[in-house]
């Protein structure tokens, strides 16, 4: 009878300390985040039936593909692309305002990332002299690390630093990116004080073969159709070969130059996966008791749309050629992480507006404002109404920057002089579509709506004193070769957004969502705190 009571209570106290303990929270052995520089959504259907079965279609096929995807905010440019996707929020909150911006303090123009206290790590340039010091948020990738006490493992990598250093976040193990002056990946001292041994290694067997090799199509010419002949106008000769068609060969450039092209061809993002493949083997990514993030971005092809624009052989054929590499990336993580044991998400950092100069041909809608004119103007109009020119501080990312020094010593009002340009502004530039003083922007907050891009973007720290945008298809400058972006107009803000793998159900969603709601997916599925300043939504049900 004893025996009998005993094992009751037993089996009761199992029972008790059972639901007295939560469960283990189940999540996947790695996230990873492919960002995709200047990828307009159309790619994944104008270049679709030149991909295989194992890269874009794989991930759209099985995965949740949300195909009205669009930024929320100006400028859609890099930096702040990259630092709302892993942010979950807006310039108005991270701050990251632009790839550079003029600073009010040191009345200097200053680089998203770049940070003179930290040293170049792999290299003995300034290359390396870059941190995350300028995001004022947290990231996705910084939350993870806080949810497990710093023992998940945070890799970021890119071409670009800026690509690297903001997915990573403020407490990555390492960014590293892509020095174009000597050909090889680098850090800096914010991550560590000198490069692991296997990113040593990688440096030293890296560049030679592509240099060797030069650029040829994939495909048959009759595939490329779809896109602009291949010698045209409208594209860049940046071999100095003296034509902008296929094959394109480095035999004309000098040592330095190559290792700068080398971005703007799909080598470019071949290198970056190959080093992804070996920062998987050897950091044990996925292979750890916590949740790994890898944060990856591909530049090349915002190097190839800037040199080439949106209809060139050069575009098509490096997407079809990055398929391919996202294929084997998938391939690889199956093998190290394990299939469904991974959630991955496929996003870009802005569009793309169709190539200026092709526009202009057919008479669509195109122009600029031109930034050399402009400033003079405004300056010129300065000297007639307040008699100083210095009256203008800086002119850049469409914004105009007041000095508050000439203001005060003038005993003008702040207010008045707003106004005043406001007016001249729109009775003298017609390129222009919409201007906002910081008396319509102070005291409003920025939201996950599209209502109001140019307050989403303005960091009331960071930002002028006026900002404007341009009618579509104009640009700051006319460009007669390549395409640019940083408009809040569909082009330029309607982007991919795939989630794949780990509890990621298939399906097509057409309803309208925000860049700013990836952030806040990932945080929901892996049950963590979103970034600091999130204001995006979650998406998967």
């Amino acid at each position: 009878m004893k025996e009998k009571i005993l094992a009751v209570v037993t089996l009761l106290l199992i029972l008790f300390t059972a639901e007295s303990y939560p469960q283990d929270i189940q999540r996947p052995k790695l996230v990873v985040g492919i960002v995709i520089d200047q990828m307009r959504f159309e790619y994944l259907y104008r270049f679709n039936s030149f991909y295989g079965k194992g890269g874009f279609n794989r991930l759209m096929n099985e995965g949740t593909n949300f195909s009205f995807a669009h930024y929320n905010y100006v400028p859609t440019n890099t930096a702040p692309g990259h630092a709302s996707i892993y942010t979950g929020t807006t310039p108005f909150y991270h701050g990251i305002i632009g790839n550079d911006w003029y600073d009010k303090q040191t009345k200097k123009m200053i680089n998203s990332v770049s940070d003179t206290t930290k040293k170049s790590i792999g290299s003995n340039d300034k290359e390396g002299e870059k941190s995350p010091q300028r995001l004022l948020s947290t990231t996705i990738t910084d939350q993870l690390k806080l949810a497990t006490s710093n023992a998940s493992k945070v890799i970021a990598i890119s071409l670009k630093d800026r690509s690297a250093v903001l997915p990573g976040g403020h407490l990555a193990n390492a960014a590293y990116w892509y020095n174009d002056k000597s050909g090889d990946f680098i850090s800096s001292s914010y991550y560590m004080q000198s490069l692991p041994g296997w990113v040593a290694d990688f440096n030293r067997k890296l560049m030679n073969k592509y240099l060797s090799e030069g650029w040829t199509l994939s495909r048959p010419v009759s595939d490329y159709l779809i896109s602009l002949p291949d010698e045209t106008s409208h594209e860049k000769d940046i071999f100095n070969e003296g034509k902008t068609s296929f094959p394109h060969l480095f035999n004309h450039l000098n040592d330095k130059t190559k290792y700068e092209v080398m971005e703007t061809t799909p080598f470019g993002n071949q290198l970056v996966e190959e080093f992804v493949k070996a920062a998987l083997i050897n950091e044990k990514l996925g292979q750890n008791k916590e949740t790994d993030f890898l944060a990856i971005s591909f530049s090349s092809t915002d190097h190839v749309g800037h040199q080439y624009g949106t209809y060139s052989f050069e575009t098509q054929d490096t997407y079809i050629k990055l398929d391919a590499l996202i294929e084997d990336l998938l391939n690889a993580f199956d093998k190290q992480v394990g299939k469904g044991n991974y959630l991955l998400f496929l996003t870009a950092d802005h569009g793309a507006v169709e190539t200026p100069a092709y526009l202009k041909e057919l008479n669509l809608p195109t122009g600029e404002l031109n930034s050399k004119k402009f400033l003079y103007s405004l300056k010129s109009f300065a000297v007639r109404n307040y008699g100083d020119e210095k009256l203008i501080e800086n002119s850049s990312n469409k914004q105009i920057y007041f000095n508050r020094d000439v203001i005060r010593k003038k005993n003008l009002n702040i207010h008045n002089v707003e106004q005043a340009f406001s007016d001249y502004l729109r009775d003298t530039f017609p390129a222009i579509a919409s201007i906002y003083k910081r008396d319509d922007l102070e005291g409003e907050t920025a939201s996950r709506k599209s209502s109001n891009l140019t307050l989403n973007g303005f960091n009331p720290s960071r930002s002028g004193d006026i900002a404007f945008t341009l009618q579509p298809g104009f640009l700051p400058n006319f460009l007669n070769q390549g395409t640019s972006h940083s408009s809040g107009y569909s082009y330029d803000t309607h982007v991919p957004m795939i989630f794949y793998g780990w509890r990621i159900p298939k399906q097509t969603v057409n309803t309208p969502v925000y860049i700013v709601d990836i952030a806040a997916t990932i945080a929901d599925l892996l049950k963590i705190t979103e970034p600091s300043a999130s204001i995006g939504v979650p998406l998967i049900k």
